[in-house]
């Protein structure tokens, strides 16, 4: 079932924010300062390619212990991040979201682009993990 989810959802839409997401990080890669945040916009924009059976999680809670992204530098970085790329790339999956609601077969899409948009908001200190990964992380 994944499978096929996975699928609709490219074609309907994941491939474009996928790439929007893309197109973030390399901007951001273009100065040797905005790693981090092309980093994390390569695995969101993985994320975000093919985004069921696995989730957003907080780094601290995979690792079990925190580092420069889930601290008070990732704060920062996720503020900065708001204000260069996340309002708009959150815009966008709020967009895909409506546009999903429209018929009962989107609905399940447009669930999964309101999860992207508030990780659009500030995904400095997030990793993917596998649906079922969560459970054994707590």
């Amino acid at each position: 079932m994944r499978l096929i989810g996975n699928v609709l959802w490219f074609v309907l839409g994941g491939l474009w924010m996928g790439l929007g997401w893309w197109l973030a990080g390399i901007v951001a890669c273009i100065t040797i300062v905005g790693i981090p945040w092309g980093r994390s916009c390569f695995v969101i924009g993985n994320f975000a390619f093919w985004p069921f059976g696995k989730e957003a999680v907080n780094r601290r809670h995979v690792n079990g212990r925190g580092d420069i992204g889930t601290g008070p530098f990732g704060l920062i970085g996720n503020v900065v991040w708001f204000l260069l790329f996340g309002w708009w790339l959150a815009i966008g999956h709020v967009a895909s979201a409506l546009v999903n609601f429209i018929t009962i077969i989107g609905i399940p899409f447009g669930i999964q682009h309101l999860k992207l948009a508030v990780i659009a908001l500030a995904p400095i200190g997030q990793t993917v993990v596998p649906i079922g990964h969560r459970a054994t992380i707590r």
